[in-house]
């Protein structure tokens, strides 16, 4: 069954434990890239760099470029409804949000294929 967490480090802490970290970065990449978001994920950046990372983009594209956050979200294939749900007034706080969903999809993406690719 796929493992639950409450906060991006918590995810993170997760990821690194089942030495799935690398494939992560290779998957959050991949997405970008499809949305047309450019991102600098470099190999050896860490799991709070990369919330950091993440996070700072996110807010990013919610002010500043809003047609992308909104594609990156459909390539990613985050449900309309949690990000309807998030329980947040200003767009440091929905970014922060946003930021876990993402990584909390990608990390799916990345568990299933490792679970079920023989």
């Amino acid at each position: 069954m796929f493992p639950k967490y409450n906060n991006s480090l918590e995810l993170l802490e997760g990821v690194c434990k089942e030495d799935l970290y690398p494939k992560l970065l290779q998957q959050l990449k991949k997405d970008f890239d499809l949305a047309n978001v450019p991102i600098n994920i470099p190999v050896d950046i860490t799991p709070k760099e990369l919330k950091s990372t993440i996070h700072e983009k996110v807010y990013y594209l919610i002010v500043e470029k809003f047609p992308d956050y909104l594609n990156l979200l459909y390539v990613v294939d985050i449900p309309e409804n949690q990000v309807k749900n998030i329980d947040a007034t200003d767009a440091v706080d929905i970014s922060a949000e946003v930021s876990f969903l993402l990584l909390k999809r990608e990390w799916q993406k990345v568990w299933y294929k490792t679970k079920y690719s023989s």
